[in-house]
């Protein structure tokens, strides 16, 4: 190819994505991780077979030209870091602190050992396998390195993809791979600065290391709030296109630069950066998503590409090559399996776990070759030393899975067990555990201060953030500073209900509440901040109805302009008064074929805070029943329907340790039975699904809300999820 320098970039990186692809998807399909494919895809198009079968043209498309190699490798390295951060933004520590024990038993034995294996390797390792004599101890000690470490990304996304996620186990295998992989690097980083040198000195290795310890530290504290102050503020004020992926960016940069400048490797940054984010309150996933389809689109294939290009099988394709190569991955198979196995061991773990402990651990899979390419840039190691490291990844990776399963089908499930799974499964699909920011609009009216104590009901103790708004005021009428302390006080009172259920030991979450006010009209001031990333709107304002047309207009208008969950409140009765006293006695109506999962879930995420007990009431209309004869087998009833639902609000309020009565009722006439249940059975609080609450919407809100609304004697929260 004699076209420009940029004309073979562009060739090379389409080529490196649609090679990348295609061995990709066929690697997952038989089960392997996709990165398996791009690192083949590489190999392929490399010297190994590509250039063996067809040089000239292998040349032509890579030629050996610094400038040209370097465009290539300036988009991996920036792929390594990308990659990294990800990497970091799944870190889940409360895998980590749920399986401390045998996890930090796990990886301290699992890097200990195949780390002295590793490190006793380079030692021996006869002279023409190594870069350079007088610098064996820097290449010993990559060896360890290499060795030693696991891939948390390929560990996590085959448990997850071989449905073990939720076991005991698979949550062990988990979190000892991220304490793995995070010791890893830290080491991987001092191992780097020392190679600068040349030599290791004692003074060199305190530096370093109190230089990383303060880093971490400063980082996992005010680095902590100085992240999550970034997003928030970029999300909420910067107009322009994907203003929080460029501060992701941007904090990524800072942090390689900060960890590059006191002499350790800039993935350490990018790393302990999507640890960053990954822990903030808000717009994760938002970030997650944005940032995963470029990374995985683009940087993922170009990176192991390129380390494919760089693995050279003819190297060990002799006999004796070949046998070092197969020493090389027996010596880091068996060092890492005994390693984790003792440690789980000594966790507590039956041998049937340790077993699969050890055989999930052993996958090295990006992660490895990550510290191959470093290796090899900083000199560390040469082709030889490479392409075995390579070999080794892609073997140990390839035998993880079905190792996995078999050792898995050894472990029986026990009921502690299948109760976390069931929990787990439960937090996937809860309205309550998915929310990751609400926004309040209220006014200064009853209804207001009762929407905010229901809002710090649900977030207060789960450190979900809030920001309540005030709109449609003028400028010099509003008493901002009041009546933003009595959603302060209504959270905070919220949370010394809920303090009891925190874990001992534990400090339950901070508040977090923002203030906003705004003199444009309430619907255009929903609309501009809901745009900024809310689950949630709770809207606490009146008039709330407007006789039989059911919501107001200027209420309706307001959901109209949010496009995801609404709930509205509005504040009946002695909670008027006294916002504290809600939910002592809820009401969920279950109406017909109207049920709403979500709705019950919120209804028993208020009760699990506040005390309250909670009464389910099927109503069977009309218009259900006719509809049920006419589907229904003769060998299944509408009592039966009833039952079925009834019985998936006793299984959420198990989740919830909540008190449940159910009810049913078979009459025309839903809001009637509604009323009768409220007249006999005291309830304070209605917490009631709809169909829709925007106009237009078949049920806007429903003739059954709209009666309500008008007729209730008691509180009521309508849900439109």
């Amino acid at each position: 190819m004699h076209g420009s320098s940029a004309a073979i970039f562009l060739a090379q990186i389409t080529v490196l994505l649609l090679v990348g692809r295609l061995l990709g998807e066929l690697m997952q399909r038989v089960g392997q991780p996709a990165v398996m494919g791009q690192l083949l895809a590489g190999v392929l198009l490399g010297p190994s077979v590509f250039g063996a079968l067809l040089p000239s043209l292998q040349h032509r498309l890579f030629p050996p030209m610094a400038a040209q190699q370097g465009m290539l490798e300036g988009v991996a390295q920036l792929g390594v870091l990308m990659l990294l951060l990800i990497t970091g933004m799944e870190m889940d520590f409360g895998r980590v602190k749920n399986a401390r024990r045998a996890a930090l038993f796990a990886s301290s034995c699992g890097i200990i050992v195949p780390f002295a294996l590793g490190f006793a390797l380079g030692e021996v390792v006869p002279h023409w396998l190594i870069p350079s004599e007088h610098r064996r101890t820097i290449t010993a000690l990559f060896l360890g390195t290499a060795l030693a470490i696991s891939s948390v990304k390929i560990v996590a996304s085959v448990i997850r993809d071989l449905d073990f996620m939720r076991r005991n186990v698979g949550q062990i295998i988990v979190a000892a791979a991220i304490v793995d992989d995070t010791i890893g690097w830290i080491i991987l980083s001092m191992i780097v600065g020392f190679a600068r040198t040349g030599e290791l000195s004692t003074a060199d290795l305190a530096k370093t290391a109190l230089s990383t310890a303060v880093f971490l530290i400063v980082s996992f504290t005010v680095g902590r709030r100085v992240v999550y102050f970034l997003i928030r503020w970029t999300n909420d004020h910067l107009l322009s296109e994907m203003p929080v992926i460029t501060t992701t960016l941007v904090v990524m940069g800072v942090l390689g630069l900060v960890t590059q400048g006191f002499g350790v490797q800039t993935v350490l940054g990018a790393f302990v950066a999507g640890m960053l984010i990954g822990q903030s309150p808000i717009l994760t996933k938002h970030i997650d998503e944005q940032l995963r389809g470029m990374i995985v689109a683009l940087f993922m294939p170009v990176f192991f590409g390129l380390a494919g290009l760089s693995a050279d099988l003819r190297v060990i394709s002799t006999p004796m090559m070949g046998l070092i190569t197969l020493a090389f991955i027996v010596i880091a198979s068996v060092g890492k399996f005994a390693g984790a196995f003792a440690g789980g061991a000594l966790g507590g773990l039956s041998n049937a776990e340790s077993l699969a402990l050890a055989c999930g651990m052993n996958a090295r899979g990006s992660t490895e070759v990550i510290v191959a390419t470093i290796g090899l840039a900083v000199g560390a190691l040469d082709t030889m030393l490479f392409t075995m490291i390579v070999a080794m990844a892609v073997v140990t990776t390839l035998l993880m899975p079905p190792m996995l399963r078999w050792a898995f089908s050894r472990i029986p499930i026990g009921d502690d067990e299948r109760e976390l799974l069931e929990r787990a499964e439960f937090e996937q699909r809860g309205f309550v555990s998915r929310l990751e920011r609400v926004l309040l609009a209220t006014d200064q009216s009853p209804s207001a201060r009762l929407a905010s104590y229901l809002v710090g009901l649900i977030t207060a103790p789960r450190g979900i953030p809030v920001t309540a708004l005030a709109p449609d005021r003028e400028a010099a009428d509003f008493t901002a500073v009041r009546h933003f302390q009595e959603v302060r006080d209504a959270m905070e009172q919220a949370a010394v209900r809920t303090q009891a259920e925190a874990i001992e030991g534990e400090a339950p979450p901070e508040i977090d509440l923002i203030a906003r006010q705004s003199v444009e009209p309430a619907e255009d001031a929903v609309a501009r901040e809901g745009r900024k990333g809310y689950d949630l709107l709770v809207i606490g304002m009146e008039p709330l109805s407007s006789g039989d047309a059911g919501l107001s207009p200027k209420l309706a208008r307001i959901a109209k302009g949010f496009e995801r969950a609404v709930c509205l409140v509005s504040a009946r009765g002695r909670d008027a008064q006294d916002p504290a006293s809600a939910g002592r006695r809820i009401l969920l109506p279950v109406i017909g074929e109207g049920y709403s999962r979500d709705t019950a879930d919120l209804a028993l995420a208020l009760a699990q805070t506040s005390g309250a007990r909670v009464t389910a009431l099927y109503v069977a209309t009309a218009s259900a029943r006719q509809t049920w004869r006419r589907r229904l087998s003769r060998s299944w009833s509408l009592a039966d329907t009833a039952d079925m639902v009834l019985r998936d609000v006793l299984e959420l309020s198990r989740h919830y340790s909540a008190q449940v009565r159910t009810a049913i009722v078979s009459r025309a006439v839903p809001e009637e039975a509604i009323l009768a249940e409220l007249a006999s059975g005291g309830h304070d609080l209605i917490v009631m699904g709809v169909l829709g609450v925007r106009p237009g919407d078949a049920a806007f809100p429903g003739g059954t809300s709209a009666a309500l609304l008008e007729r209730a004697p008691c509180s009521i929260l309508l849900l439109a999820s």
